[in-house]
């Protein structure tokens, strides 16, 4: 096997929910870098704006459309206006998905008072948009009888996470639906479509440093202390420790992995605590 132009995408179309996101958009720069074409469907206008200047830099053939994962409408238009550009869709990667505060418990906040409609739209956020969007594309994929899926589940599926149930539940659908999604697909359409899904650990962006770090000292919080102290390699990770594993579930040479929800979490999965 000649493994030189594995992770050459060049001539591939990549869609991505929640593109212009953190973590996603890295993503975004990263496959176009290697070739692909890039189509983002985010609902942040401002977010697309800002990471098309920089796929622009970078010479980046790409897409943006302004879509809600929530609305299947909206997704099939994307999709169609996807398909008029390039004629061909070769991976979908769903990375729209969150949390919200009024969705998770503190202590001015007790579970017993989560307010159902935030729980329902952190729930709906994360899988429900998951599943829309496999619909659509993976219709593509179907007539295509060729294509990835790659979803983003979260350390919070495997074991769930404290003052988030709303969040914790949902990723643990996604990565259940992960599954059978893959054998639903291959049993049902093609062999040629994959299915699978990472589980990204903790890792430290702009959006939760401050969780994590205290803002004045930049110390540990006592979450952050925790999650350091469960997670064998001793850090938390960067949105680029993503990208390899992410090229690795793309590429041919990853043919037989399928129905599998990849943990890229520095051993935090693997430890029990003692």
């Amino acid at each position: 096997m000649d493994i030189s132009n594995e992770y050459d995408f060049s001539g591939k179309v990549a869609v991505i929910t929640g593109g212009a996101g953190v973590l996603c958009s890295e993503m975004a720069r990263s496959l176009g870098q290697a070739g692909a074409k890039v189509v983002v469907l985010d609902i942040d206008e401002d977010n697309m704006e800002e990471l098309a200047g920089q796929l622009e830099e970078k010479e980046v053939d790409h897409l943006m459309i302004k879509t809600d994962v929530l609305d299947k409408a909206s997704i099939e238009e994307a999709a169609a206006q996807t398909i008029d550009k390039y004629g061909q869709v070769d991976f979908l990667i769903n990375g729209a998905g969150g949390n919200k505060a009024e969705a998770t418990t503190s202590p001015d906040k007790s579970f017993f008072d989560l307010p159902e409609d935030a729980v329902q739209w952190v729930f709906n956020l994360n899988f429900l948009g998951t599943l829309l969007t496999c619909q659509v594309f993976g219709k593509i994929f179907a007539s295509q009888e060729s294509g990835v899926i790659l979803n983003v589940s979260s350390m919070a599926a495997f074991t769930p996470l404290t003052k988030i149930p709303a969040y914790s539940g949902a990723k643990a659908a996604v990565s259940n639906f992960t599954q059978w999604l893959a054998v639903h697909i291959s049993q049902n359409y093609s062999t040629e479509i994959r299915v699978n899904a990472i589980a990204p650990g903790f890792l430290l962006t702009e959006q939760n440093r401050f969780l994590l770090l205290d803002k004045e000292t930049g110390e540990l919080t006592d979450r952050g202390q925790t999650i350091i102290d469960h997670t064998p390699l001793g850090e938390f990770g960067d949105p680029e420790d993503l990208i390899t594993t992410i090229f690795w579930m793309l590429a041919p040479g990853s043919k037989f992995v399928h129905g599998a929800v990849i943990p890229v979490d520095g051993g935090f999965s693997a430890f029990s605590g003692v």
